[in-house]
């Protein structure tokens, strides 16, 4: 759990790391094997060397050659050297040295046989030891040219900077090739939003131009059998018209009174079902993205319901403006708002704003729609009423229309038990 956090969320971000922690990994390694091996090499040289140095000082010494011992040890050895004649090696003390090179100076001191003592902390400075000799303190202060190599620091910079370097151009080759695919997908969500989204072009790795190609072709695709669709219902609902006149005007030379009022039932549910075909393929057609306040749409159908035969409650904890399609939106909304004053007498409508965008409720206190029925409810042409009455208003396709317009806004309505008994639609919204 703890390692999917750490690892980002963007392709472009998995990809870099992809790339980069297999370098990161071989530093790291080449490190510590430098550490373990070249460097403690290096060190064990450097001191046995300055080591062996103060050897020939301490013999220099030794013989009475303090001052042939000074020079040397200044022009040839790069040291200063200093014999105390009143301290001994037991009225000195250093901190406890640790690291490699301290090891190493430890243990090619030893050789020397004699007592000593090292200060390594200031090494900038010089390395500073203490030997003692028989009748003095030797104090010596190697330049730390003798014991400390910078070359091995250089390399571990270089192969530092070298892996920024590495990393830099990973960001903006991975970068360029993750473009294509990033604007694939704002064009695939404004698509899937209804808006008119252009065709992508296909750029990139051969695999981001195949996907590209399979966009545009599916796109091409479902305009095409929108275009279909709309284009059949309209020619039906236009056609059917002309003889549903014809029939009315006939109707009216009938004499037989009921044959006549079965007719004129049988004719006004047909107008009703077209009414409902010429709504849902003015859903289909294209209107323009406007800005647009929600809070003043639903206040204006509320201002048309007729208060005397519904008490309706409209709560806002938020105003919202937003971007649409104004039109279908309404279309959208008072599919569910007619739903509600048919089968109820209090109707509350809310809206707000929460985290995933505009959420706006609309329950009734009225008989409701089982469990089981509220997916079938958003099909085209399904109804509750077995007689499939059409006077009532239930073509069946209100709400499959006003899911239709709300899932080409991005959003999604979802319907549960209201908690005055009745039915309750939620509708979501993208921002």
């Amino acid at each position: 759990m703890i390692f999917k956090k750490l690892v980002p969320s963007s392709l472009l971000g998995r990809s870099i790391i992809i790339i980069f922690l297999p370098i990161v990994i071989l530093i790291l390694v080449t490190s510590i094997i430098f550490y373990q091996t070249s460097w403690s090499i290096i060190s064990k040289r450097l001191t046995e060397s300055v080591v062996a140095d103060i050897n020939v000082i301490v013999k220099l010494i030794n013989q009475n050659l303090e001052y042939e011992a000074i020079n040397i040890a200044r022009d040839d050895f790069k040291m200063k050297i200093e014999i105390d004649n009143e301290n001994t090696i037991d009225s000195v003390s250093f901190e406890k040295q640790r690291g490699i090179l301290s090891k190493r100076l430890k243990q090619s001191l030893i050789n020397l046989d004699k007592p000593f003592v090292y200060d390594l902390n200031n090494i900038d400075n010089g390395v500073i030891i203490n030997i003692q000799l028989e009748n003095s303190l030797l104090k010596i202060n190697v330049d730390k040219d003798r014991l400390y190599s910078e070359t091995a620091f250089v390399f571990l910079l270089w192969m530092i900077f070298a892996s920024i370097l590495l990393l830099f151009f990973s960001y903006f080759f991975m970068n360029k090739q993750i473009r294509p695919l990033k604007r694939l997908a704002i064009i695939a969500e404004a698509f899937g939003r209804g808006l008119d989204a252009p065709e992508l072009k296909a750029t990139g790795a051969n695999e981001i131009r195949q996907s590209a190609n399979a966009f545009n072709q599916m796109r091409a695709r479902i305009k095409r059998f929108l275009k279909q669709r709309t284009d059949m219902l309209a020619g039906v609902s236009h056609d059917l018209r002309t003889p549903l006149t014809r029939m009315k005007l006939q109707l009216s030379l009938l004499k037989n009174e009921k044959a006549k009022k079965e007719l004129e039932l049988d004719i006004n549910e047909m107008t009703a079902m077209l009414d409902s075909y010429v709504s849902f393929v003015r859903s289909e057609s294209p209107e323009p993205i406007e800005n647009l306040n929600i809070n003043k749409i639903l206040k204006d159908m509320i201002k048309s319901i007729n208060k005397s035969n519904h008490k309706v409650e409209f709560i806002e904890f938020d105003k919202i403006e937003t971007s649409g399609r104004p039109l279908q939106l309404k279309r959208a909304f008072q599919n569910i708002l007619d739903n509600s004053l048919r089968y109820s007498k209090k109707i509350i409508i809310e809206i707000s704003l929460s985290k995933d965008g505009i959420i706006i409720v609309f329950e009734d206190n009225g008989p409701g729609i089982p469990a089981n029925n509220y997916e079938d409810v958003f099909k085209p042409f399904f109804t509750l009423d077995p007689s499939r009455n059409k006077l009532k208003g239930e073509s069946g396709l209100g709400l499959s229309i006003s899911r239709d317009i709300i899932r080409s806004h991005g959003g999604e309505i979802k319907l549960d038990k209201s908690k005055y008994d009745g039915l309750k639609s939620i509708i979501q919204l993208p921002i």
